[in-house]
């Protein structure tokens, strides 16, 4: 909380304006383009980020895919972790998001202006109407991040165990997969304080349908785990 005060307090000049085309973006997301609305979300990310004395160092970002469909995995060390992916990959995106974030400001915006699914994970079939949702529209070519741990991993930068569910996405859509590696993102809005902080995203090459079509669930579960783990070992 200490942090998001001092975000709001450095960027005071610009709040009022940014929240007012926000709030005006989410009501009528069907007369604003959607890479229009999407800008003026970074644009307040970064703001935020900057305000918040965040040093937030991103690689591979040209692992991005720039056309099509797609999907992004990342682990899930806290509130700042969909933030930071936002602020820093240039293709608009959707995510799914657990449903008790629906209803808070900000985040009840970004949800309307990105076509983001909050997931009700005790209600199985809500749950597979999102994940049908997320597939349709990914072969339309959206674009989505989803956590596979399903739930915060907190204060640490270990990873959890992977639902093997959230990689039904990408199986019957057959997009590529980017594995997102998060480290030290749990630092920025689950502690105390606003010291300045330094976190790592980074991008890791994409995996083509065609390196994972004879997979199942599981087993691109386990190797997108794998790749992502990797890399935050490799990091801290």
């Amino acid at each position: 909380m200490d942090r998001i005060v001092t975000m709001v307090l450095k960027n005071l000049p610009i709040v009022p304006g940014a929240w007012i085309k926000l709030c005006r973006y989410a009501k009528h997301t069907d007369k604003y383009p959607e890479l229009e609305r999407y800008r003026h979300i970074q644009y307040i990310l970064k703001k935020a980020i900057k305000g918040g004395n965040i040093d937030l160092v991103v690689s591979g970002t040209e692992n991005i895919p720039t056309e099509g469909g797609f999907l992004l995995y990342s682990n899930h060390q806290g509130m700042f972790d969909i933030l930071a992916i936002a602020a820093t990959c240039d293709q608009p995106l959707g995510a799914v998001l657990k449903k008790e974030l629906k209803d808070i400001p900000f985040l009840k915006q970004i949800i309307a202006c990105t076509k983001s699914f909050p997931m009700d994970r005790e209600d199985v079939r809500q749950s597979l109407t999102v994940i049908k949702s997320v597939i349709e529209e990914v072969e339309a070519g959206r674009n989505y991040l989803i956590f596979p741990e399903g739930t915060r991993s907190k204060s640490t930068n270990d990873l959890l165990e992977f639902h093997n569910g959230s990689f039904r996405c990408a199986v019957k859509s057959k997009c590529p997969v980017v594995p997102i590696a998060l480290v030290d993102c749990y630092k920025v809005l689950d502690q105390k304080g606003s010291k300045p902080l330094r976190v790592q995203i980074h991008y890791l090459e994409p995996i083509g349908y065609e390196e994972y079509k004879d997979m199942n669930t599981k087993e691109l579960a386990a190797l997108v785990r794998e790749r992502i783990e990797a890399k935050v070992k490799a990091c801290i």
